[in-house]
């Protein structure tokens, strides 16, 4: 490559790819985006999945991390397009009793429903949601880094390091607030056993508390469409239908960022890299998958409890034990007859996603990395069992199995939505002591398989750019 080169590329046009173009091109870089795929978005994608005029997002639905995400906060995103719906509620978690555990925006709402448990939920993340932009700053940035506010951090590690499981039981007494926890920690992708796995169940319950979990008017599209017409304001161009196969299609640009994950990076990086990275980046894990399951409606969900249509996303999965039995399965090959469902509803708030009087529903549930099994059954039993008369209310379904997931977008490798396994090691060193580094002068990595991992927010992208334009004098 010409190190002199003005020009930039990024392979990949998901959140991340999209934020790493906009850093390059605002430092003056001319930088185009090539995307495989007919359509931008990676795993922020829309499409009308099952039936005319019902649009349904393809991978992600709920957004917590893009309204954390300092990346995005720095954009004007709401000038290109990017509309934030609050939901009265960002979560309900149904119970066999007809009763739900809600996470309200107000943390003194959750508490007061907690009962018994709500002094100690409001011991334990009243801090974190007090202090939740400066702890956005820290744990969406490189571990290794020093943190900023290392006094939060502490007190957030000496939380998040517990196995969520047993964690829950220690603070909470009652089956409500225990459930919700597991749900929450469920997002992990981890046993609930695993070391670290209750990070992610303080995080988002945090999110909620703080910023709530939001959904974007028309559906995830729309962030990828603000994202690629912010980028184009800025002079960048965006190649669609462009598979790169090979790092000799980009000799002519001085920086390249990557938005893949380490298995395609050693295809399109061939015979370049150096024996020893190459066996680093094969030996990379990823982590289950999941089958989702796209329902056109001809009515709402008819939730027992009350709470759960106000709620923009349900967890559906019953107690703490059931929802720990479910992703303990994950380290084998058989799914749970049970599944742990995350379910949103975005047409009950939005308007856009559903003909008049119809609706859409989005759910999945995580099964081991590259399962075949149909889990079609399980899922709508798991909502029928919260929702009497659910079934008979599906016009279409639309289904993806892992395989499929992985064919609509080479990044989910078996499934895996979170980029590689997100276990304590794998988190902080991903995908190598590199981080977005690679030895090829002026090649980085920038996905979800990097720092901070996974989710829709831009910061790896964020991260890795920033990192190219210091190595290049240019930050």
């Amino acid at each position: 490559m010409r190190p002199n080169s003005n020009n930039a590329c990024v392979v990949g046009s998901g959140p991340n790819g999209l934020t790493a173009a906009i850093i390059l091109a605002k430092a003056g870089l001319r930088t185009t985006v090539f995307e495989a795929q007919p359509t931008i978005g990676g795993g922020a994608r829309s499409a009308e999945l099952t039936l005319p005029g019902f649009v349904h997002d393809v991978c992600s639905a709920v957004h917590p991390w893009a309204v954390s995400s300092p990346a995005f906060a720095a954009f004007p995103l709401a000038e290109h397009g990017l509309d934030w719906i609050q939901p009265p509620l960002p979560l309900a978690h149904p119970l066999d009793d007809g009763s739900a555990a809600v996470l309200a925006m107000p943390l003194q709402e959750t508490c007061a429903r907690l009962g018994t448990d709500g002094a100690a939920y409001r011991r334990a993340i009243a801090p974190l949601v007090r202090r939740w932009r400066d702890l956005v700053l820290m744990i969406q940035a490189p571990l290794l880094r020093m943190p900023a506010h290392p006094w939060l951090l502490a007190r957030f590690g000496a939380l998040a390091f517990w196995p969520a499981a047993p964690l829950a039981r220690r603070l909470f007494r009652t089956e409500a607030a225990r459930a919700l926890f597991a749900g929450n920690a469920a997002h992990s992708v981890l046993p609930l056993d695993a070391l670290g796995s209750a990070a992610f169940g303080w995080v988002l319950a945090a999110a909620g508390h703080a910023v709530g979990w939001p959904i974007p008017r028309g559906g995830s599209q729309a962030i990828a469409n603000a994202l690629a017409s912010y980028f184009e304001s800025l002079g960048g161009r965006i190649v669609t239908n462009s598979r790169i196969q090979s790092l000799d299609e980009l000799e002519d640009a001085s920086l390249v960022l990557c938005d893949v994950t380490p298995r395609q990076f050693v295809a399109i990086a061939g015979n370049r890299l150096p024996d020893r990275f190459s066996r680093q980046l094969e030996a990379y894990r990823y982590g289950p998958g999941v089958f989702k399951v796209d329902w056109a409606l001809s009515a709402p969900i008819p939730w027992k409890a009350a709470e759960c249509a106000r709620a923009g996303t349900v967890h559906v999965g019953g107690s703490l034990d059931e929802i720990a039995a479910s992703e303990r399965t994950l380290a084998g090959t058989t799914p749970s007859d049970r599944p742990f469902v995350l379910v949103a509803q975005p047409s009950l708030f939005d308007s856009t996603r559903a003909p008049a009087g119809q609706h859409t529903a989005w759910a999945y549930c995580h099964v081991p990395h590259a399962s075949t099994a149909d889990m079609t059954d399980r899922i709508e039993s798991q909502v029928e069992r919260f929702a009497p008369g659910f079934r008979a209310r599906i016009v279409a379904r639309h289904t993806m199995t892992p395989a499929d997931l992985e064919r609509h977008n080479a990044n989910l490798v078996g499934g895996d939505i979170t980029g590689g396994a997100q276990d304590l090691r794998q988190l902080v060193l991903r995908p190598t002591r590199l981080l977005y580094r690679t030895p090829l002068d002026g090649v980085y990595l920038c996905s979800s398989s990097t720092p901070p991992g996974g989710a829709v927010h831009g910061m790896c992208g964020f991260h890795a750019a920033h990192a190219a334009l210091r190595a290049r004098n240019l930050a």
